[in-house]
């Protein structure tokens, strides 16, 4: 088999390797000759997988995509062609949920405002904003879900409110949908100007789903007006290329790697590669848990109760988000620097890399639902 993948996808050898070649490719610039007969093509979110990219692909057999998002793949044009399409849906939900939370504890640090009593509204309440409220939920806070079309499924047992309440009453604002441009729940500038400035005084506002959630040029205006908003982006309109004014406004700021663990990675590549077993008939013996290095801390003592600030403390030792936003910042105007970074970020690890032992009496049950690994002694 020929197997065209994309360059930042990890653990594709070691998947895919004994299925035949594999040519890695820029997803960016991916071009219709490059899939003359190739047999499995594997994408990311940079990548449009449409009519024009695959006008070539005379062999095509299965497209796979490590994401959660399918609005980068013409699903009806697949199914057009009896294309097999998978993605990864909850692939990097962890990761995207701990990267919130440990945005919120650094603001907290930063402005001496402890989170703990804060009211939390997310928006959007699927894989990534059900793995924050997770996390939320174990530190005893208060959560407001908002997610109009979960709300009508009867699967679905959570409270919900409307987005005006999470306005209105929410401390802390995260951003966890989809990007969708039509009907009456659409997401593509759910945050105009007129909501921007309909926010509470001294909001926290996380977007780490698709920058167009936000109309960017608006939050440049709106930020202007009211430094009392905090912002934490990860994603932004026009990616690779940010708005340079908006990244100074953002006490945080990142190159959409908010799912950039290496076990989001890992289940990604997986989810693909399974499926690809699936439709082959393929045996496999293969884990994701094989093809993770080990973590440098071999495990730490928790002797009390951590306080917010020792959480904070603990949480770096897993993802230093300070060293990936003042990176960020000195990189992101150079040629292909926003691209360079995602590239080049293979250091994040979630907190389950992080094995705790409790050795004193202390009740810290909470540490490991957050995701933490470990035993009470």
């Amino acid at each position: 088999m020929k197997i065209v993948a994309d360059e930042n996808m990890p653990y594709v050898e070691a998947l895919f390797g004994h299925l035949g070649t594999i040519e890695r490719v820029n997803g960016r610039s991916l071009a219709p000759e490059q899939l003359i007969d190739v047999d499995v093509l594997l994408v990311r979110s940079v990548t449009k997988v449409n009519q024009g990219l695959l006008s070539k692909a005379n062999k095509l057999l299965f497209v796979g995509s490590a994401t959660i998002g399918t609005d980068h793949i013409d699903l009806a044009y697949l199914k057009q062609r009896n294309i097999p399409f998978t993605n990864a849906p909850g692939c990097n939900a962890t990761a995207v949920g701990e990267y919130a939370f440990i945005a919120m504890l650094e603001l907290a640090k930063r402005f001496k405002q402890p989170i703990k009593n804060k009211v939390v509204g997310i928006v959007g309440a699927g894989n990534t904003g059900s793995a924050l409220e997770k996390c939320l939920n174990a530190y005893g806070m208060k959560v407001l879900l908002c997610d109009p079309i979960l709300e009508k499924s009867s699967a679905d047992e959570r409270q919900f409110v409307s987005l005006d309440t999470i306005i209105e009453q929410a401390d802390i604002i995260s951003l966890h949908v989809p990007i969708t441009k039509e009907g009456a729940d659409k997401t593509w500038y759910l945050f105009d100007e007129a909501r921007l400035l309909q926010l509470r005084e001294n909001t926290w506002l996380l977007n780490c789903c698709r920058g167009e959630v936000i109309d960017n040029r608006a939050l440049i205006k709106v930020k202007r007006q009211r430094d009392d908003l905090k912002l934490v982006l990860d994603v932004w309109e026009g990616e690779p290329h940010p708005m340079a004014e908006l990244v100074p406004l953002a006490e945080f700021a990142t190159p959409h790697i908010a799912g950039y663990s290496l076990e989001g990675k890992a289940r990604g590549t997986f989810m693909l590669f399974e499926k690809l077993c699936d439709i082959l008939k393929l045996p496999h013996e293969k884990s994701v848990s094989s093809l993770l290095p080990s973590f440098f801390i071999n495990q730490l003592s928790v002797a009390e109760q951590p306080t917010e600030s020792q959480l904070l403390t603990l949480a770096r030792q897993v993802y230093n988000l300070k060293d990936d936003d003042e990176l960020f910042r000195k990189t992101f105007l150079n040629h292909n620097g926003f691209d360079h970074m995602r590239k080049n970020h293979t250091h994040r690890r979630e907190f389950s890399a992080l094995s705790l032992v409790n050795t004193g009496a202390c009740k810290v049950n909470w540490v490991y639902k957050l995701g933490f690994s470990g035993v009470e002694r």
